[in-house]
């Protein structure tokens, strides 16, 4: 879509109303978010050792994009999947992308974005 001065930014999709939800500008608060989710079936472990069971949580580091700066962040495991709170709001989590988690520099696990 043309006419704006900023970018339009997909903030989220509703399929059942056909409705695809923007935001103005790359510093649109809807596309800033502090937690995302992972299904069961789309956690990866590298680190069996270190696999969390429902109920328990971790401190990590995490990303979200590649060569992105490794952020402070909390891994709560539900029933479900599991939670990725950052300790700083992130920019565009997107559906379909990975996540991968960090206890210092080592790789511990990734997942699919829900």
């Amino acid at each position: 879509m043309g006419g704006y001065q900023e970018p339009l930014f997909v903030i989220d999709t509703d399929v059942k109303k056909n409705i695809i939800y923007t935001g103005i500008g790359r510093n649109h608060p809807g596309l800033y978010r502090k937690y995302l989710f992972i299904q069961e079936e789309n956690i990866h472990w590298i680190r069996d050792d270190i696999s969390l069971k429902n109920g328990e949580d971790l401190d990590v580091f995490c990303r979200i994009r590649y060569r992105q700066p490794l952020q402070k962040s909390k891994l709560y495991k539900v029933k479900k999947g599991m939670f990725v709170e950052f300790e700083k709001m992130q920019f565009a989590i997107t559906e379909g992308q990975f996540a991968a988690w960090y206890l210092g520099l080592e790789l511990i696990g990734s997942g699919i974005i829900y």
